[in-house]
């Protein structure tokens, strides 16, 4: 019988193994998920190597919000270093692959200074809320483990991790050179990151698998992990053969 394939689930700007949970619990008969721990690296580069310095000769990425930049950073360090058949698979969740907008700096920077002032409480109310779905936040069984991961995340780390998207290439041009099943998915109301803009992605990826998932903003793997489940349950199909459970894209 052959071997479960490594997929490494990279969390989030603020986001820790928390948000990779319903994954974990439904999706480790399938492939052998690893969360690696980069919040202490200050750029993209770092995170990568961080992911590529306990990668085996062949694994997938699959990334949520900043993790979809890390996951990309991913394939254009094995781009650079002529090995990127090693990546077996990608997949890309509430993200994005342009730079910085050119207001971009002025709208993070007030939030580092606010954790450093008040505290990663202040974070819950301020940053949290907005990224998901209105119907779900009165959610406690949601809220109350994401509230609880932001407090656990230091000023510094969230200094760190702002401070790495800041510094992000435009990495759109790679993306056409994805050689590896891909698959790109959103919430249809994720407010930080539109279908539309998943949408220009996914054109760019050559036979991609583009979900999108009703009712849902930008937490997609907390807040609709059946959904999700599914829809990695057929990338990861793939990767190693048909899934044992049709999905449909939504």
């Amino acid at each position: 019988m052959p071997s479960l394939p490594t997929v490494f689930l990279l969390s989030g700007l603020l986001c820790d193994e928390t948000i990779w949970q319903p994954q974990i619990a439904g999706l480790s008969h399938l492939a052998r998920l690893e969360v690696p721990d980069y919040r202490d690296c200050r750029s993209l580069a770092a995170m990568a190597q961080t992911v590529l310095a306990r990668a085996p000769e062949r694994f997938a990425v699959a990334g949520h919000s900043m993790g979809g930049r890390v996951a990309m950073q991913v394939l254009a360090e094995l781009e650079r270093r002529g090995e990127s058949g090693r990546l077996a698979g990608i997949a890309l969740l509430d993200t994005a692959a342009g730079g910085p907008a050119p207001n971009e700096a002025a709208k993070r920077r007030p939030l580092v200074e606010r954790a450093y002032a008040e505290g990663m409480q202040a974070l819950v109310e301020a940053w949290l809320p907005p990224m998901v779905h209105p119907d779900r936040l009165a959610d406690r069984g949601l809220m109350a483990p994401l509230e609880e991961m932001i407090r656990r995340t230091t000023p510094r780390q969230f200094e760190g991790q702002v401070e790495a998207l800041l510094g992000r290439p435009d990495v759109r041009p790679l993306l056409p050179r994805i050689a590896c099943p891909a698959m790109v998915l959103c919430g249809r109301e994720d407010a930080w990151r539109t279908v539309e803009e998943h949408e220009a992605m996914a054109r760019l990826i050559p036979g991609v698998q583009f979900d999108v998932v009703p009712r849902c903003g930008h937490m997609a793997t907390v807040e609709r992990p059946e959904a999700v489940n599914a829809a990695l349950a057929r990338w990861i199909g793939g990767i190693t053969g048909p899934s044992p459970t049709p999905v449909k894209n939504s």
